[in-house]
């Protein structure tokens, strides 16, 4: 039972004839109304325990976007419902309107819509709703909450599709250009030329150059089908915060450029996120839109406050592929000790596979190193040039080992990893 506003100020009110008339029997009559009054306004109203609730669920929406969740309210009592709706979804939902006043006649329906504009990814949930269902005379309402699960699934914005036009335009003059301009022997047979001087003799096809009277060359495109496995660091380094974004959704944001580019370039692309355990798996050799099955299973991924296991993923990428593949790894140059797990990681991919590190730097250390006005400032100055030198000498270390280092701010890590990669397919090293 809840009590409204309305009867307060009745109770209030009641208190005029027992200044007026100070006795009582006076304070005796006026308790007696207003207790019956509450009773009868309590009993007359619609049980909320006998509705029925029916929850249309949002299903999935972008990070930048907007649904909506709908709840369905079935007045089964003889009485007619005046009710306060709350639909308890969690604040990062960003439910505009979650509590609503409706009236629903006896044996009727009404539908109560909530507009949910979600302030974070993940899947986010609103685990019942609570009715408070108000008399005729509004003094008095019956509350219950009942269970009605509801989930939404927040997409990453995927913001740097905009660079997909751009990095495509790339590949097709790079699957344009003749063999001869490109390093490294092809597999893929393309087309039939005259010979000119410096071509290889190896190239000779001496059919075609019988049928002819000048020596025909084949020419060959850069093999297509190679393998992109794409390893997601979701360990405690991902959930440090830059530019207000955790370094995990800027990881996703570079995977998610990479993997539709590589996909629109011909070859099978595999992603991984992995701290301790395997977080999340999108295998190349799965039927359907690579990108639907690279947001869903992104969608619910969250940094763990633990430490990355470097020693297994060399293991985890010999489970997706056997065979030389480009192996991206979206992490941190300045969590732990890179001596440690980065470096031998690194050291031994590379001994198979083509290996690109990237990481997110942190724009405010360029900001600090600039300011030198007070002391305080030329304390912060020293500790990021200190950090800047920490994470040049890990990226040299890393290109000593025969990896490609990608270390740039949030917004320029997508970009330049898919400006690594089409230069690492027109140097023929994929």
């Amino acid at each position: 039972m809840a009590i409204t506003g309305r009867f307060v100020v009745l109770a209030l009110a009641g208190l005029v004839p027992l200044v007026l008339f100070p006795s009582w029997p006076t304070v005796l009559l006026v308790c007696v109304v207003l207790v019956l009054a509450l009773v009868l306004d309590l009993l007359l109203a619609a049980s909320p325990a006998k509705l029925v609730l029916e929850r249309l669920q949002p299903g999935n929406v972008t990070l930048a976007g907007s649904a909506e969740s709908v709840v369905s309210v079935t007045n089964a009592t003889g009485r007619k419902l005046n009710a306060v709706i709350r639909d308890a979804w969690q604040p990062s939902a960003g439910a505009t309107n979650p509590v609503q006043r409706l009236a629903v006649p006896a044996g009727e329906r009404r539908r109560m819509s909530v507009t949910l504009v979600p302030r974070r990814r993940g899947d986010l949930e609103s685990p019942h709703v609570t009715i408070r269902s108000l008399g005729p005379l509004g003094l008095a309402a019956r509350q219950r909450t009942r269970p009605l699960p509801g989930q939404l699934r927040v997409l990453p914005p995927f913001h740097s599709k905009r660079h997909l036009p751009s990095k495509l335009r790339k590949l097709r003059e790079l699957d344009g250009r003749a063999a001869v301009q490109i390093r490294g022997a092809g597999t893929e047979f393309d087309s039939l030329r005259d010979y000119v001087r410096g071509d290889d003799v190896r190239s000779i096809d001496w059919r075609a150059t019988a049928r002819r009277t000048s020596v025909v060359v084949r020419t060959w495109r850069p093999e297509r089908d190679r393998r992109v496995v794409v390893v997601l660091d979701t360990s405690r380094t991902a959930a440090a915060r830059i530019e207000d974004e955790p370094r995990l959704d800027t990881g996703i944001e570079a995977a998610l450029l990479l993997a539709v580019l590589a996909e629109r370039g011909g070859d099978r692309v595999d992603f991984l996120a992995y701290d301790r355990r395997l977080r999340a798996r999108v295998e190349s050799a799965s039927k359907g839109n690579l990108l639907g099955q690279l947001v869903q299973a992104m969608a619910p991924l969250e940094a763990e406050l633990i430490e990355l296991d470097w020693q297994q993923i060399p293991g985890q990428v010999r489970a997706v592929s056997a065979h030389r593949s480009l192996v991206v790894l979206l992490t941190a140059l300045d969590g732990g000790a890179p001596e440690e797990g980065l470096l031998p990681t690194v050291a031994q991919l590379s001994r198979q596979h083509v290996v690109i590190v990237a990481s997110v730097r942190d724009p405010l250390l360029a900001a600090m190193k600039a300011e030198r006005t007070t002391a305080s400032q030329v304390f912060r100055a020293a500790a990021a040039e200190r950090a800047l030198l920490e994470r040049a000498a890990v990226t040299a270390q890393l290109r000593q080992l025969g990896a490609e280092v990608v270390d740039a701010e949030p917004l320029d890590v997508p970009p330049l990893l898919a400006d690594t990669y089409i230069r690492l397919k027109a140097a023929g090293r994929l």
